[in-house]
């Protein structure tokens, strides 16, 4: 059965993936036919209903949950860290400051714009951000994926997104940034087998990290390489990437219930009940 999969090309997303493009995880008979995308084209093409599995922005999700369950690997939470409004050193803000993000559905989108309703935000492909504020183009930019570990010197944080959502959840809760989707219209034991393959695929990916990390280098899947891929993998791929935990799941609820109060979306949403129903399988069995 062919499976069309969508991911973003950034670092951890390829990491959690090639295990399986590797031939490294029992595929069953399912072939994985993927394509890499930025994940605010990922964000509107599961809008469209385009994969059968697609990498988006959590931001995204209230927007799509009619037509894709989530599922519980291949996520991205934040600890501490996250995506970082920057601009020039040199450059004060004002109320209304011009502002690269993004893409309108990522989360740092959706958490940014209820932080600073007045700002006037542009939307670009998220590796021309940093050259746009050096350039002037715009007063302040959000950074994502690997380009906060390393900018110009001429640049400084003026807010981590972090600290946005700390503010704005209230609790300690680590920060949803992105994961994967299914389409609601596959047959349910079929989704089951999805989720335990793409799990699976994490799962060795992590075991095998060093051996993979090295593959990847070597064939110039990553845009990062040595120590700064390794830096970057702790931070968003690790034994949580796997499988979502309680906690990262009460912190996806805080996100949904935050975006509708805020207007973002029409209805509320809880992340449990949009999960993929695994007990499917004991009661199938009977």
């Amino acid at each position: 059965m062919k499976i069309s999969l969508a991911h973003s090309p950034d670092a951890d997303d390829i990491f959690m993936y090639y295990a399986i493009a590797f031939g490294w995880v029992d595929t069953k008979d399912y072939q994985f036919d993927n394509k890499a995308l930025d994940i605010e084209t990922l964000n509107i093409e599961a809008m469209k209903g385009t994969y059968d599995v697609s990498a988006i922005s959590f931001g995204a999700y209230p927007l799509i949950s009619e037509d894709y369950a989530l599922l519980r690997t291949a996520v991205s939470f934040g600890r501490g860290y996250g995506p970082k409004l920057i601009k020039r050193k040199d450059k004060k803000l004002k109320r209304n400051f011009k502002v690269a993000l993004s893409g309108k559905y990522t989360t740092n989108a959706l958490l940014f714009r209820i932080y600073y309703p007045e700002a006037r935000p542009v939307y670009m492909n998220f590796m021309e951000i940093e050259k746009a504020v050096i350039d002037g183009d715009v007063d302040a930019g959000v950074l994502i994926h690997e380009s906060i570990l390393d900018y110009d010197e001429s640049l400084e944080t003026e807010k981590e997104i972090w600290d946005i959502w700390q503010e704005l959840a209230e609790e300690d809760y680590p920060l949803p940034l992105g994961g994967m989707a299914i389409r609601r219209s596959l047959p349910l034991n079929r989704a089951i087998e999805i989720e335990k393959i793409l799990t699976n695929g994490v799962e060795v990916a992590n075991m095998r990290k060093e051996e993979l990390c090295k593959i990847l280098e070597e064939k110039k899947l990553v845009r990062i390489s040595d120590e700064m891929l390794k830096k970057y993998l702790d931070m968003y791929a690790d034994d949580e990437s796997a499988s979502m935990s309680d906690l990262q799941l009460d912190a996806l609820d805080r996100l949904f219930e935050i975006g509708y109060k805020h207007g973002m979306w029409e209805y509320p949403l809880s992340v449990r009940d949009m999960l993929i129903p695994t007990e499917y399988e004991k009661y199938r069995n009977l």
